[in-house]
């Protein structure tokens, strides 16, 4: 008893090149690829900005005050209750200025992060 001959049954695009291998960008960033470390890049500058801008208002703005009360020394010597304006401006008003720059800072770089897993996403 014989076997009959094997048949090969093939698709008519077999001839047709096959797709390149979809990597998806997370597994460029996972495993280390350069792509991954242009995406990577690119994150840290999105975020470096806005932390830069908030430095040099934060720099500014405190350094300012030094040459402020230094120019215009009947400001700073002025009495409000037992304390006078420098020590007010230092010590109260300052905080607030800085919890805003600081809110303002992480709604930016939030806002960078959604942009960011966005763009991902999309690939």
């Amino acid at each position: 008893m014989s076997t009959p001959p094997r048949v090969r049954v093939t698709s008519p695009r077999m001839s047709a090149s096959p797709r390149p291998e979809v990597r998806p960008a997370t597994r460029e960033i996972d495993e280390q690829t350069e792509v991954g470390e242009v995406y990577l890049n690119a994150l840290l500058r999105s975020q470096l900005r806005p932390a830069l801008a908030v430095l040099a208002a934060v720099l500014l703005g405190l350094g300012s005050l030094p040459l402020l009360f230094l120019l215009l020394p009947g400001v700073a010597g002025y009495q409000v209750g037992p304390v006078t304006v420098a020590w007010l401006v230092l010590g109260v008003a300052v905080f607030p200025l800085l919890w805003a720059a600081a809110w303002w800072h992480v709604r930016a770089v939030e806002r960078a992060e959604r942009d960011f897993t966005e763009i991902l996403h999309r690939r």
